[in-house]
């Protein structure tokens, strides 16, 4: 089985290299890296916070880093120093394994899926999708989910344009819908 990064320099790389006339080989448009955030609001009990937490390292593969709250806001019974989310930051062959996971497993589990909008670029070459279950992973057990909850993928590369980047995530495979 070939990996995704096996298939970046051996497939998508010179594909990318020869249709964008692009000199050095260093300047080929790239994964850089992917931040998953779950935001779990203030208002959550620390069970669910903490099996949370849990299910993003069953689905990253790697130990979440727990955010905390910067400043107080009483009208949303916010206190400075609270737990309010969770993230991880791929990089490497965790970022190639999950992007994997993402677009040959999970993806295809959201009912009535038909394709991601690819309106969701940053105009730097970055691209965000919201996932609003995070039972869709094969990781996640079903009957165990307290509570469902979503989450922000940020895909980030190394292009500067947007089309260019929607080039490299559909050579990847990335299930954009048709317009």
């Amino acid at each position: 089985m070939v990996t995704l990064s096996e298939k970046y320099v051996n497939e998508i790389r010179p594909a990318m290299i020869r249709d964008r006339n692009i000199a050095n080989p260093m300047q080929a448009p790239r994964l850089v890296k992917i931040v998953v955030n779950m935001g779990l609001g203030a208002a959550l009990d620390k069970d669910v916070f903490a099996t949370a937490v849990e299910e993003l390292g069953a689905i990253s593969g790697q130990r979440p880093q727990v955010t905390k709250a910067r400043k107080s806001i009483s009208n949303f019974k916010l206190r400075e120093g609270m737990s309010i989310g969770a993230m991880v930051t791929l990089r490497g062959a965790r970022m190639y394994e999950f992007f994997d996971r993402l677009i040959n497993a999970a993806l295809p589990r959201i009912r009535d899926f038909r394709g991601i909008s690819g309106a969701s670029f940053d105009g730097h070459g970055n691209f965000s999708m919201g996932i609003k279950d995070q039972a869709i992973f094969p990781e996640i057990d079903p009957d165990k989910i307290k509570k469902t909850l979503g989450m922000d993928i940020t895909i980030v590369t190394s292009s500067t344009s947007n089309d260019e980047a929607r080039e490299l995530l559909r050579m990847f495979g990335m299930p954009f819908a048709t317009e």
